[in-house]
């Protein structure tokens, strides 16, 4: 079968074999691409809403792409399906389009050779040859399913919006923004019915969250920069898994100098805790050589990400961070004596004193179920007929285990933190 230059209604049971080309399809039943076939189509490819289009052979698409209704392949078949235009191409639809395998190749655009405002979704691999997919200023969504890759992203070939990954393997996402390509990876979740979603903006975190807000308002501890020129959103979808996250950097585009100076050790992920209402330290194990850092543990809380640093000499073993000032007023910032990263390690207690020496707090497994420390006291030290502790200066001892990568060690660290009660 051999179509060309012609517009063509496909109904039911049509196929394609070798060499089939034509010029528009409106497709209103079944046409399918049989293994070892190929089916061209040089202008508008529209699937209604009636319509299947099933590829296990090698389909070329050269124009506009939109899918109303079915687009799959078979299970145990292969298809490839190639998006190649010489002018931007729009892929659009309101149902999800399944491919097995799919390339992007057409530089018409340096900003959005793909405009991509439908779902799509990558069974096996993705090859980002030339051209950017957008879908951040459309709606669109790509999805890589469990074992799903990609190969070929750079600067001028990747993902700018949002890419949704599904399944329990490990996955370096495939985007940026502003024509610069910057990925996040995700270790293995737990569970194949686990889903994480992420974007990079190429934007100053603070006014897109923060409005307002300086960068040192909004950090605590030992954080002394926050990255102001990008940041990430990563989320956990579908699951109950924890994952450890990697984010890059890259100072001769987008990280400024100061992130990525040397020590590039005190180069971490930080995080935005909205309910805290400030940039937390999430860790750092920093690969130089291909400027990544990664979270030493896993997260236990998603949203905006940036890159920070840190005062190294100020972080106890197993990244432990202490945030020294309590506020009881209940507007949701600083509540409770926090202490960042205690949680993941065994055996630790947390004990609190006032300034004449008299303990008001106790507990083992701090900040497990709201076990926390919120300037009330346990002890003897009752004030105006309830627990709530005066304004001043208390005193705290905690203690925790940790191996590390040798034997295990008790960590005891002394110091003071300041309770406001107003």
């Amino acid at each position: 079968m051999n179509l060309k230059n012609k517009i063509v209604s496909a109904t039911a049971g049509l196929l394609f074999g070798v060499g089939s080309l034509i010029a528009q399809t409106a497709n209103t039943g079944e046409m399918v691409v049989t293994p070892g076939t190929q089916f061209s189509t040089v202008g508008d490819f529209n699937n209604t809403n009636t319509a299947s289009f099933i590829n296990d052979g090698e389909a070329f698409i050269y124009a506009h792409f939109n899918n109303e209704g079915v687009v799959d392949f078979t299970s145990t078949e292969q298809g490839y399906t190639r998006f190649q235009g010489n002018a931007v191409q729009q892929l659009s639809g309101e149902s999800i389009s399944y491919f097995y395998d799919i390339l992007f190749d057409n530089t018409s655009s340096m900003t959005a050779s793909f405009e991509l405002s439908s779902e799509i979704s990558v069974a096996n691999e993705a090859n980002f040859n030339e051209g950017i997919v957008k879908n951040d200023d459309f709606g669109g969504l790509i999805i890589f399913e469990d074992d799903a890759d990609h190969t070929g992203v750079f600067d001028e070939s990747h993902v700018d919006g949002v890419v949704k990954k599904n399944g329990d393997d490990s996955f370096i996402y495939p985007i940026g923004d502003a024509q610069l390509f910057r990925h996040a990876a995700i270790s293995a979740p737990d569970d194949i019915t686990d889903t994480f979603t992420a974007k990079y903006y190429f934007e100053n975190p603070i006014g897109n969250i923060v409005d307002g807000e300086t960068p040192t308002s909004s950090v605590a501890g030992v954080i002394t920069l926050i990255d102001m020129a990008e940041f990430w959103t990563v989320t956990n979808d579908a699951g109950s898994s924890d994952v450890l996250l990697t984010l890059s950097w890259d100072e001769s585009t987008t990280t400024p100098l100061a992130i990525a100076a040397d020590p590039q050790t005190a180069i971490h992920i930080v995080r935005w805790d909205e309910a805290q209402q400030l940039w937390v330290d999430e860790g750092g194990l920093v690969d130089a050589a291909n400027k990544t850092v990664s979270t030493p543990l896993q997260l236990d809380h998603y949203g905006i990400f940036t890159l920070g640093r840190v005062n190294e000499k100020i972080i106890l073993p197993g990244d432990v961070v202490i945030y020294n000032g309590v506020t009881t007023n209940g507007d949701g910032i600083n509540d409770y004596f926090f202490i960042d990263g205690i949680q993941n390690l065994a055996n630790n207690n947390v004990q609190v004193f006032n300034r004449w020496g008299v303990k008001v707090f106790e507990t083992n497994n701090y900040d497990s179920a709201g076990n926390v420390f919120a300037g009330f006291s346990e002890g003897r030290l009752t004030v105006a007929g309830d627990n709530k502790l005066p304004t001043g200066t208390y005193y705290y001892i905690l203690s925790y285990d940790f191996s590390g990568n040798g034997p295990t060690e008790r960590i005891k660290k002394a110091s003071y933190l300041y309770l406001t009660a107003e």
